[in-house]
């Protein structure tokens, strides 16, 4: 087991890597009493060696962690990469590039939804993980040669996971596959926690422009007050109470304090002055600056029957394709396409070839599905077209 709590150290463990065409990567963090993610643990494996990094030891600087996942030149592996990712954009600036997330490409070789690193670990390296160190505090020193070991569990098998997937892609041409859902990954504004768009996340109880308007001036208040003095949101105020307060506007430290659970303290104090103030600026708002209604969602009139023959379809196609369905098509999709709706994406490149274009024919009635014992059968209805001649 390696640990690494000096900086020269870990300057020369990471010179040793920026050659590597890949490494594995995973964070043990802590957020459970502060807004932002406090990182506490890094683990990289390269091909022959691995390191667990000590971010909070004593004088550390992780500058040359820093300036190996900005190499672009070394492909970095995570899996189920979103949190460990959103650490490295806070840190940086900007985020590792280029990225390898091995529960996407597991979804398109077929290892099930939203696979876990240990079933991975199994089922394709072939090791067992300890999951015994899973919850512990990460954020106490020293730490123990279990939860050290539990961590470069992580990153050690995740080579070999990586290698096996990557052989499967590489095999079945379905690298650019996974590309889309990568995108989602590499884009910056993933990670971003806009204050001013907090109160869409939020579901009030009518769409009066005014109630609208209030509650997004206090979303966006607690929002920029939890991150300004680094508490959780909803140990600021939790959402049903953002939610009340939206609704009747208090307008003053009277009325605020009857908001059930928050307390006299709260509402007489730099927080309640600071919220009846966010509350104030909604109330001054002119007309014209208020948030429109939400308008009603588009009401899709999917026929019962059409919906269950395209789930019918796409488990069989996605099976038959070893490959996730959620990966091919979602609910919405299904929808969309069964009302008669084409500006699907599912409609498009390798998703078509697996799925769309036959949905079109089932709910067009060129195709219909019939049972040959417990197999599902495809049987066109309409004769194909003659091939043209050469």
């Amino acid at each position: 087991m390696k640990l690494i709590t000096t900086t020269d150290d870990l300057a020369s463990f990471c010179a040793r890597l920026a050659d590597a065409d890949f490494i594995a990567v995973d964070t043990e963090f802590m957020r459970e009493r502060t807004y932002w993610p406090k990182l506490c643990l890094a683990q990289v494996a390269g091909p022959r060696e691995a390191a667990a990094i000590d971010a909070l030891a004593e004088g550390i600087d992780l500058a040359p962690l820093d300036a190996l996942m900005a190499n672009e030149r070394v492909l970095k592996v995570f899996h189920a990469a979103r949190q460990d990712l959103e650490i490295f954009q806070l840190r940086m600036g900007r985020l590792p590039q280029p990225l390898f997330d091995t529960q996407i490409a597991a979804m398109v070789c077929g290892h099930g939804e939203s696979a876990s690193y240990e079933s991975l670990a199994s089922k394709l390296a072939k090791a067992k993980i300890d999951k015994s160190s899973r919850f512990t505090d990460w954020s106490r020193r020293p730490l123990s040669n279990r939860q050290i070991e539990y961590a470069l569990s992580d990153v050690t098998h995740l080579r070999t996971v990586y290698e096996k997937l990557r052989a499967e892609l590489d095999k079945s041409g379905r690298l650019d596959w996974i590309g889309e859902e990568m995108a989602v990954l590499n884009d910056p504004a993933t990670y971003r926690a806009d204050p001013e768009l907090a109160w869409r996340r939020l579901k009030p109880r009518t769409a009066a422009p005014r109630t609208l308007a209030t509650l997004r001036e206090v979303a966006a208040w607690r929002e920029r007050t939890a991150q300004r003095i680094d508490i959780p949101r909803q140990r600021l105020l939790r959402d049903e109470q953002v939610l009340e307060i939206s609704a009747h506007a208090p307008k003053g430290v009277e009325e605020l304090g009857q908001t059930r659970g928050l307390g006299r303290g709260f509402a007489e104090g730099w927080q309640g002055r600071e919220l009846l103030e966010a509350i104030e600026r909604a109330r001054a708002l002119p007309e014209s600056e208020l948030p429109p209604r939400e308008r009603q969602g588009e009401i899709l009139r999917a026929p019962p029957a059409a919906v269950d023959l395209l789930r019918t379809l796409l488990r069989l196609r996605a099976e038959q394709a070893g490959v996730a369905a959620r990966l091919v098509a979602n609910a919405e999709d299904i929808d969309r396409i069964a009302a008669g709706k084409r500006d699907v994406a599912v409609l498009t490149g390798w998703r078509a070839e697996i799925f769309g274009r036959e949905a079109i024919d089932l709910v067009e009635g060129r195709l219909a599905l019939a049972l040959a014992g417990e197999q599902v059968r495809l049987i066109p209805t309409e004769p194909a077209p003659p091939k043209s001649k050469a």
